[in-house]
């Protein structure tokens, strides 16, 4: 392929920067030269992509996902992972650290990092906040720092002991990296993966996971980082109490941030009584007035991030029966056309406010070189188009098939996916 690339007649959009309008956009040897106004002229080795009626938005980026490497390859791995993000628009990916064996020590995550290397996008990786995630000593964080590690965090399950979890923020602040939190109070659940007192727990006679198990731990928690003034994120908040707790904090501290999923925006407790255990997700899905106060918490700012927690499954296991049968959907390639079909063409947010949560605010928390268009910085783009409507998952990349939305018609088709100036996904 060429060393140059003319993108002609996008719709730039870069929320870092304000920018929507109609530009060309010029890419020489992986990064972007000029943003200019249409009408261009390339010289004959340029590689040059129409992109009349589409979106051009910084590549998206994930901080939330399980590419199951190492340990569960059989749903997914680091390949497979890559494509399902580049397909989804994603250049850069962050992954959780509850794999077999897990990432708390440097090899481990040193190991994911230089075989990451080969991916598609760009593939960071959190650290264990505990040994083994076994919530009761520190892992060596600050190794784990000098390893490599975007983050610390036992995501899947919570950090129980609220002194370790001070000591992980002391370390956190001096490093620099945040701590991220999957909050739910394992001693008030007696079935995961479904709203407790519900309706899909009553029809299907469960007790389920109550909302006091969510919004007790993200009460706790934001007061301890207050406390230390150490960069925090809520995990894949359920609760409208959960978004609340954590309104109220970050009025106090700019360090404190709350994510969103695209099933927690698009999805209520009832879809269990239609896709049964394809909608299994902890935290689990619950009311309308939940997804509602999610929505306006990213309307707000409260949620700043959108993460996709992309969490592969082999079909046989989803198959089991509904309390033996583990929690979790795919992400990767439905998170922007949810965002579009869910919060902007319902008017929650506009399209650059949406990007805003999956481009610069991610890059700017975890420190990324990335979430911008701008001449100078690498050529990591998406291009797509808010207004092609699609099924969902006519084919897909991913190792894994879990999603509550494969077969549903979604706005907002990927149609290219650059990295550094190269392409790694494109559609016509």
């Amino acid at each position: 392929m060429s060393d140059s690339i003319l993108i002609r007649g996008a719709r730039v959009l870069d929320p870092a920067s304000g920018t929507d309008e109609k530009l060309d956009i010029f890419i020489e040897d992986g990064r972007i030269r000029e943003l200019s106004a249409p009408g261009r002229t390339a010289d004959p080795e340029t590689v040059v992509i129409d992109a009349e009626g589409l979106c051009a938005a910084p590549g998206l980026i994930d901080t939330h996902a399980h590419f199951r490497d190492p340990g569960f390859t059989y749903k997914e791995d680091l390949m497979t992972g890559a494509a399902a993000a580049a397909r989804g628009g994603y250049t850069s990916v962050i992954l959780m650290a509850n794999t077999r064996p897990t990432v708390d020590c440097p090899a481990v995550l040193t190991d994911i990092l230089e075989r990451g290397q080969k991916a598609p996008v760009r593939i960071y990786s959190c650290a264990n906040v505990t040994l083994g995630m076994a919530g009761r000593t520190l892992a060596d964080l600050d190794a784990l720092a000098d390893a490599g590690a975007a983050g610390y965090t036992d995501d899947g399950l919570p950090l129980m002991d609220g002194e370790l979890l001070r000591q992980a923020l002391r370390v956190a602040r001096r490093r620099s990296l945040p701590v991220s939190l999957h909050e739910e109070d394992k001693s008030m659940i007696t079935e995961n993966g479904i709203h407790g007192g519900g309706r899909a727990a009553q029809a299907l006679g469960l007790t389920g996971a109550p909302r006091e198990a969510e919004y007790t731990m993200i009460a706790r928690d934001v007061q301890i980082a207050l406390e230390e003034d150490a960069p925090l994120c809520i995990q894949h908040v359920s609760t409208a109490e959960g978004v609340e707790y954590i309104r109220q904090a970050r009025r106090r501290s700019p360090r404190i941030h709350g994510e969103a999923t695209p099933h927690h925006f698009s999805l209520t407790e009832d879809a269990i009584l239609d896709k049964g255990t394809l909608a299994k997700v902890n935290p689990p899905l619950r009311t309308e007035a939940d997804r509602l106060a999610v929505i306006e918490g990213l309307r707000d700012g409260t949620l700043d991030l959108i993460a996709t927690d992309h969490a592969p499954h082999a079909s046989w296991e989803k198959e089991q029966p509904f309390t033996k049968a583990p929690s979790g959907m795919l992400g990767l390639e439905t998170a922007l056309p949810l965002t579009i079909e869910n919060l902007v063409r319902p008017g929650h947010l506009t399209l650059l406010q949406a990007l805003a949560c999956l481009t610069c605010n991610p890059a700017d928390f975890y420190h990324l070189p990335a979430g911008r268009l701008a001449p100078g910085l690498p050529a990591d783009l998406v291009l797509f188009d808010p207004e092609a409507e699609f099924v969902a998952a006519d084919s897909h990349a991913s190792r894994s098939s879990n999603s509550p939305f494969y077969g549903m018609r979604l706005h907002g088709l990927v149609r290219c996916t650059m990295v550094g100036g190269r392409i790694v996904y494109r559609t016509e």
